[in-house]
């Protein structure tokens, strides 16, 4: 199983400068891949914008959003910004795409928080169009340079729905930052769907979760207060997810592992730097 981790970019009031020597350091320690959190109504950067610093600033890692938000955006923007942090990067981009479940996400007029499973599909045919060097009703050229390519693209999400789209549509699946228990079930929901599709291979499977080495407790507040919108359930729930300090953090690897995870995404909890050698230290 590969290891990523996450940047700091949904931290509250991160420090956006942060950002580009996080991806710089997360390279030099050999992890796998750069993940970035999609939310719009948070005082973090933008997942667009912090992926496209972390492409500017490596070479070799992969980036990945775990996840974008696609409904909130209008789809031909998403490829377009898609596509460029592919092109920029030398073709790292995973797309990694949910329907956002919080409704001051949707800030665009006209994409609203109902009907985004179907909006989803829609736009996965625009995005693919886009990438195609299709013109769009409208436009007078296509939105990407000659030769840019299909961008590799993971589904999230906990429904029988959301199976079935990677099974229709995705290269795999992103599952969401729960207890590994939790999570089982929808990676083998999307193993089924998969084989009903008669699709070859096997989805690839992501995890994530959060970790704090330095300072847990300040980590759980932080992703308490990330959640608060959830619900105090939920924002409970997710925030006893932190996984502190060297066991624990192993144990959660070891966890991912067992249920088969190809790719397992460590989402920090703060914008301290040395945080990236602390859990290299532990994971790598």
């Amino acid at each position: 199983m590969k290891i990523g981790i996450g940047l700091p970019n949904q931290i509250r009031d991160v420090r956006p400068g942060v950002l580009p020597e996080w991806a710089r350091r997360a390279e030099e320690a050999g992890f796998s891949t750069l993940g970035s959190v999609g939310r719009i109504a948070y005082p973090g950067v933008m997942d667009t914008v912090a992926l496209a610093a972390a492409a500017g600033a490596t070479s070799r890692i992969g980036l990945l959003s775990t996840v974008l938000l696609g409904p909130v955006w209008p789809a031909l923007l998403v490829a377009k910004e898609a596509a460029g942090i592919d092109g920029v990067s030398g073709g790292r981009l995973t797309l990694g795409v949910g329907l956002g479940g919080r409704p001051d996400d949707f800030v665009v007029e006209g994409l609203g928080a109902r009907g985004t499973g179907r909006r989803l599909d829609e736009d996965i045919e625009a995005y693919r169009k886009v990438w195609r060097g299709e013109v769009p009703d409208g436009c007078d050229n296509p939105l990407v340079p000659a030769g840019t390519r299909e961008v590799p693209l993971l589904f999230g999400g906990g429904v029988p729905a959301s199976f079935e789209r990677v099974a229709r549509s995705g290269r795999g699946y992103i599952g969401a930052s729960l207890p590994p228990a939790m999570v089982g079930p929808a990676f083998e929901g999307v193993r089924e769907a998969w084989l009903r599709a008669g699709r070859k291979g096997s989805p690839y499977l992501v995890a994530i979760a959060y970790f704090a080495v330095a300072d847990p407790e300040a980590g759980t507040r932080a992703v308490h207060d990330y959640y608060t919108t959830a619900g105090p359930e939920a924002a409970g729930l997710l925030a006893s997810t932190v996984r502190g300090g060297a066991e624990q953090i192993k144990e959660v690897v070891r966890a991912f592992e067992g249920l088969g995870a190809d790719e397992l995404v460590l989402n920090p909890t703060g914008d301290d730097l040395d945080e990236v050698a602390r859990l290299a230290e532990i994971v790598l």
